[in-house]
């Protein structure tokens, strides 16, 4: 039973990376770039990642303190993470199926790019990132230890320097359109930000 509880989150979010790079990569056309945000903002973010993965990943790295315990740990704290971090790994599939061929891993301005505003769209304006943190939220309410929050905060931060690419980027390429959706659609999370 410990092997289980050990494995399922390593096994989610490698199910989640496998559809997402392999998967999902080799089975969309997305329209071809016109313009692409720069590689060394792509690799702090790539960076970032790593270090978020090496931190979730590992107890061996030699600092105490990322391992104290927030709450305790147990059942309830494993079952509602898991049920959170999957509730939000599937929100981030629906968002990306959603997008279909205007997709990227990158921030870019597609040749005939769309704005679209349905489906996890008409809920926020980032809904990928909105199902990745849930599913880091849901890491770390499971993990129970201060490096689950850590990681958390360091994917937020990334996130939200990328979105706010975004945002400038769709502003200028839809004006007023993206304007208004912005108005009317947080960011993350409904009603919120």
């Amino acid at each position: 039973m410990l092997r289980f509880f050990e494995s399922f989150f390593p096994v989610m979010w490698i199910a989640f990376l496998l559809y997402w790079q392999i998967i999902k990569a080799a089975g969309v056309k997305t329209k071809t770039t016109q313009r692409l945000e720069p590689a060394a903002s792509r690799m702090v973010r790539a960076l970032v990642f790593l270090i978020v993965i090496v931190l979730l990943s590992t107890t061996r790295i030699p600092l105490p303190w990322l391992y104290r315990q927030l709450w305790p740990p147990g059942l309830w704290p494993f079952w509602i993470g898991a049920a959170v971090t999957a509730g939000g790994l599937l929100f981030a599939v629906w968002a990306r199926e959603h997008l279909g061929s205007n997709w990227s891993r990158s921030v870019t301005i597609k040749q005939d790019h769309e704005l679209i505003t349905t489906g996890p769209y008409a809920l926020v304006r980032h809904p990928i990132y909105t199902g990745i943190l849930v599913g880091f939220l849901g890491t770390a309410i499971a993990l129970s230890q201060v490096r689950g929050i850590i990681g958390l905060v360091l994917v937020f931060l990334v996130f939200w320097a990328k979105l706010r690419m975004e945002e400038e980027w769709m502003q200028s390429q839809f004006g007023e359109t993206y304007a208004s959706y912005a108005r009317k659609t947080s960011a993350l999370a409904p009603f919120l930000f």
